[in-house]
């Protein structure tokens, strides 16, 4: 049943992307700031990176959380209490003077960026099914996108211009303030009171242990999340790939970002069009061919250079982000459609799964590979070859 009639399909679009895009915000922006972070806290970068590992690591942990929450509550209120936690957060960060309490401010903000994404998520499923919903999965995709590739230019851009690292936690705090007047004014609730799920945590961890435990959800999940992986791990070692890989400055991670999150757009647009058009087993396989190519001309590349070059280096990236946003929706949709009626917890699991393993590449994969161009590139692959496999696993098992 449809909870509730849809508002215009642009507002609403424009209104998830911007709820999805203040999780990679949190990452992204403060890239830049790495060098300036470390000299004044006093602590060296590895250290410094760390900022990122705890909050996609609280991030993951609460991601259980949100949509469940939503199932009980509804939709509406769950995205505007993240909002304002996300706010308070933000403004903690901008105020710590050592890294400890910067720590503690990163995972709060981890506890709550999550919300908009997870939650958003099961807004557009509440809505939409079909076609009309990979449409908009699509279109939110697309305008989130964008975040990963503005959000470090944007950081750039606040210490070129003179500012300090905390200015960028204080740009955090203005668009989540923004996000949460948009949210209270244009947001429909999509999931009315006879709908909701009471929250009972024996019943809850039962559907846990269910969901979580499935062997087609986690054939989904992780065919989705580890490929995404291969792309993650270039976004995660952006502070070393781009300042001394490229040998570029604090304003040169658009020459990263801008390549990758173009593919990914690229990629969400024409899913969009595909919609309704191509068979959804067709446009997983599309994807996964074009993130073998991206993978096998980033391998040949790096091994071939002496040296690494633009634009030469980030065009199997866009190329792989092209592959890894024509797979997202298709799976992303699947897992949801699962469990019609309890979409937010299918949410959040699928959320937990891609942010563990997002966890492992920015805490202890990309540390390990980021050292060298060809260890990168062959780390990508490798997540990409993976994320195949469990398709692959799931295609076969499915058409059996």
């Amino acid at each position: 049943m449809t909870a509730a009639a849809p508002p215009s399909t642009r507002r609403l679009a424009l209104l998830l992307a911007g709820l999805s895009m203040f999780g990679p915000f949190s990452i992204d922006t403060i890239f830049p700031a790495f060098p300036l972070l470390a000299r004044e806290l006093a602590v060296d970068e590895v250290a410094v990176q760390q900022t990122i590992s705890v909050y996609l690591l609280f991030y993951g942990l609460m991601s259980v959380a949100h949509g469940p929450l939503s199932d009980a509550l509804g939709r509406k209120r769950v995205i505007l209490a993240g909002l304002v936690v996300f706010v308070a957060a933000s403004v903690g960060c901008a105020l710590a003077s050592d890294l400890p309490t910067l720590l503690l401010f990163r995972a709060l903000q981890g506890i709550s960026a999550g919300v908009g994404m997870i939650v958003g998520r099961a807004v557009i499923r509440d809505l939409y099914h079909g076609a009309d919903a990979q449409r908009l999965m699509s279109q939110v995709s697309m305008i989130f996108g964008i975040a990963p590739a503005i959000a470090p230019i944007i950081g750039g851009w606040i210490l070129l211009g003179g500012g300090d690292w905390p200015l960028i936690f204080w740009f955090l705090v203005a668009f989540a303030v923004l996000l949460l007047t948009a949210t209270a004014r244009w947001l429909p609730e999509t999931h009315p009171p006879q709908a909701r799920m009471p929250l009972s945590p024996r019943s809850l961890l039962r559907d846990y242990l269910r969901i979580g435990l499935n062997p087609r959800f986690l054939r989904l999940a992780l065919a989705g999340s580890v490929n995404f992986g291969g792309i993650f791990l270039y976004i995660a070692s952006a502070p070393v790939f781009v300042m001394q890989h490229l040998r570029l400055g604090q304003g040169g991670f658009a020459w990263l970002f801008i390549p990758t999150i173009g593919g990914m757009t690229t990629g969400a647009f024409l899913s969009g069009r595909m919609a309704g058009h191509t068979p959804p087993v067709r446009q997983v396989g599309i994807g996964f061919a074009c993130c073998a190519l991206s993978a096998l001309l980033n391998i040949g590349y790096v091994a071939a250079a002496p040296q690494l070059e633009l634009p030469w280096a980030v065009l199997p990236i866009f190329i792989g982000g092209l592959g890894t946003a024509l797979v997202f929706p298709i799976l992303a949709l699947a897992v949801l459609d699962m469990y019609p009626q309890q979409r937010g917890l299918a949410s959040s699991l699928q959320a937990f799964v891609q942010l563990m393993i997002s966890t492992v590449v920015a805490g202890v994969v990309s540390p390990l590979l980021s050292g060298r161009p060809l260890h990168l590139a062959l780390g990508m692959a490798a997540f990409m070859l993976l994320g195949f496999m469990f398709w692959y696993w799931e295609h076969r098992r499915h058409a059996a």
